[in-house]
């Protein structure tokens, strides 16, 4: 049940990504850092993409994946359309994971010791979940700040 309710939020999140990104109004716009901005909306959305592919979809699903975390930072201009066919594709893919994940595993080990000590799969999906919303938050203000 509670993988269900947690299915469910990464969805609900994964459409919001998907209208952040589709509400810029230029591609220029997307991939630009002004001041103490360092990350783009597009790369904290490649960021998003990346994270969790690989540890939902690949670790969880058993989706191929290969993860190239520093191009997530470094790409620019891809095309809005491409990065809205990458939002749909990895909320897919998480909704597949976790619908085929049982509830039963919530408090067993996740296979990565991703912060140097192992922890459950509730503990790290909660995670995963809070750094979704966490960048999510910081492309609305990317969005607000540079696309006006």
């Amino acid at each position: 049940m509670i993988i269900n309710e947690f299915k469910e939020l990464f969805e609900k999140d994964f459409d919001r990504l998907y209208t952040e990104i589709n509400s810029y109004s230029n591609l220029d716009n997307l991939w630009k850092t002004e001041q103490s901005i360092s990350n783009s909306g597009g790369n904290l959305c490649l960021h998003l993409l990346g994270n969790t592919q690989h540890f939902i979809g690949k670790e969880i699903g058993g989706f191929a994946y290969v993860r190239d975390r520093e191009k997530e930072f470094s790409v620019k201009g891809i095309a809005k359309a491409e990065l809205l066919n990458e939002i749909a594709f990895a909320r897919d893919i998480v909704s597949k994971s976790l619908e085929g994940m049982d509830d039963c595993l919530w408090s067993k080990i996740y296979p990565l010791q991703v912060f140097g000590k192992p922890m459950t799969y509730g503990y790290f999906l909660t995670h995963l979940y809070g750094h979704l919303n966490y960048h999510l938050g910081q492309i609305n203000y990317h969005r607000r700040l540079i696309d006006n």
